[in-house]
């Protein structure tokens, strides 16, 4: 039976198998590129187009791909996004060259050196009260620039009726964005020594998030499959707080947000959070997690791919899992092949999974390893 790639996602989400494996590339900065290995994309396969990047933010430095290159990496989904505030963009577009780019909350990153961007502009490090979480100027999740294409191109790829569509709004969720106010030192300090403030802190930045997804969610409509939400909660080795902690602090945040998507739209929660995770994977079952992603199997147990299938497979679909640690960057092709095929083996039979690499791809990578991975998902995750 031939599928279309929207198909060959609902399907494989629906815990059934497909003719393939669904292949996640370019819908986000999760799962797309840096420029370096695009350009050698495009130079390999002959295409010709300017760079575009997520979010129009090129020190975020990922690639929003051409049509062109996306057929040819077999991707079966296309990314929805929304955008900075046009004021956010314009001040950006017209800065001083080099200086930090700053985003519509006041955080942002520094030119660490030419090129390369990094974050660290943390404009409430020094915040302990509850008093400087009320008067900081928060942005305005309610201006209709952020949202004002949604509607139009939701409509479009629906209309295709082609691609599965993955609605990837650009919010960091409450425990990102909180470090990337105070920084990860500071405000990791402040959730052992100040938990009160901390949370007071995520609740404030939960809050403003809601009303931007409800914004992107009022103008995608039933158009979405997937709505894309994470927060990297783990390390190479551990988590980054201890599961009392998340439990206590964190969770209830995330069970509140991801209740209030499930009350707006039927499309599946898509769970990124990079590193050692594995402890907590009960509880973004328990939550409301359809989709877990990246699997970062260069990290802690999330290696142990036949224990997350028997354990958790028939309960979430797992997205990513090719390695871009090691195996992506410095793999021979064979390598690159055998790796798929290794996890497809394991992650594949009975549905619900689907290949992406493990967060973006990277400078280093070769883009002859690129067309390996997602050729190789052609060649042996046919069911």
């Amino acid at each position: 039976m031939s599928y279309t790639p929207r198909e060959r996602v609902l399907s494989a989400i629906n815990h059934r198998e497909p003719d393939r494996v669904p292949i996640i590339i370019g819908t986000s900065n999760t799962t797309s590129m840096k420029l370096p290995p695009y350009l050698g994309l495009k130079k390999l396969l002959g295409i010709e187009s300017p760079d575009s990047f997520v979010y129009d933010w090129p020190e975020l430095g990922t690639v929003l791909p051409d049509e062109r290159i996306l057929e040819r990496l077999h991707g079966d989904a296309r990314g929805l996004l929304d955008s900075f505030p046009a004021e956010t963009l314009l001040r950006n577009k017209t800065r001083p060259p080099h200086d930090p780019f700053i985003d519509d909350w006041g955080s942002g990153q520094k030119e660490i050196e030419p090129g390369r961007w990094y974050p660290g502009v943390h404009p409430m490090r020094e915040a302990q009260t509850f008093e400087e979480i009320e008067n900081y100027p928060w942005p305005n999740m309610d201006d209709p620039t952020r949202v004002a294409h949604v509607k139009e191109t939701a409509q479009k790829l629906a209309e295709q009726n082609k691609y599965a569509i993955i609605g990837t709004p650009w919010l960091l969720f409450p425990f990102e964005r909180a470090i990337a106010m105070q920084g990860m030192e500071v405000f990791l300090e402040n959730m052992a020594l100040r938990p009160d403030f901390a949370e007071a802190l995520l609740k404030k930045i939960a809050q403003l998030c809601k009303v931007l997804m409800g914004h992107f969610l009022e103008a995608a409509g039933e158009n979405l499959d997937i709505i894309k939400i994470g927060d990297d909660l783990g390390t190479q080795e551990s988590l980054l707080i201890s599961p009392r902690m998340y439990r206590r602090i964190l969770k209830p945040i995330h069970t509140d947000f991801i209740s209030f998507i499930k009350e707006r739209t039927k499309a599946r929660v898509f769970f990124h959070t990079d590193g050692d995770v594995f402890d907590l994977i009960p509880d973004f079952i328990e939550m409301g997690v359809d989709i877990l992603n990246p699997i970062q199997t260069s990290a802690g147990k999330m290696a142990n791919l036949q224990e997350l299938k028997s354990r958790f497979g028939d309960q979430l679909t797992f997205c990513g899992a090719v390695d871009t640690h090691h195996v992506l960057p410095t793999g021979t092709i064979q390598e690159v092949r055998d790796e798929v095929k290794r996890v497809i083996d394991i992650m594949a039979p009975g549905g619900g999974f689907m290949v992406a690499s493990v967060h973006t791809i990277m400078d280093e990578v070769p883009p002859e390893n690129i067309l390996a991975m997602v050729d190789a998902v052609e060649e042996f995750g046919k069911y």
